[in-house]
């Protein structure tokens, strides 16, 4: 079951951008961590985080992915946030990220995002294929697609919300 796709489709329409669901492994309590930001691009507060883990709790409830107990966790971002589109990444240019791309870890800063001809889409619909995001890692520019990049998340906080 793809909990991702069913927390985006129940909390998109409230406004808010779903970034990222985990589950950890069978144990004594598994835990299902849901990572959210506002589609508005405005900072995520605890009346959206409360509302957001009401709506995908029941959401959880009528699908009963689970055999056994859960504990469901709502969260901003936070200082990792995961970055994934284009999007993304201009929202966060000049800022340190830590990707992976062919198995290999970088750290660099976003120094730009390109688009080429019509590519191939993420889940969410948004273009992937020819979409580049130049780094600058160590003082040199790499540029990768943007489909190439196994994870990607911020190494740094900016000053002030973006």
């Amino acid at each position: 079951m793809d909990l991702t796709r069913a927390a985006a489709e129940v909390l998109e329409p409230l406004g808010y951008e779903v970034l990222e669901v985990t589950v950890s492994a069978p144990g004594r309590t598994r835990q299902v961590l849901l990572r959210i930001d506002r589609l508005d691009e405005q900072v995520v507060t605890v009346d959206d985080v409360t509302g957001a883990t009401e709506v995908f709790s029941l959401e959880l409830d009528r699908l009963d992915p689970f055999e056994s107990a859960y504990r469901l966790d709502v969260s901003s971002p936070g200082p990792q946030r995961p970055l994934f589109t284009k999007r993304h990444f201009d929202r966060f240019h000049d800022l340190m990220v830590k990707f992976r791309v062919a198995g290999e870890s970088y750290k660099g800063r976003v120094l730009r995002t390109s688009s080429g001809p019509a590519g191939s889409a993420n889940a969410a619909g948004e273009e992937t294929g020819d979409v580049n995001v130049t780094f600058d890692i160590a003082g040199e520019e790499r540029i990768f697609r943007l489909n190439e990049l196994e994870q990607a998340r911020l190494a740094e906080w900016p000053d002030t919300p973006r």
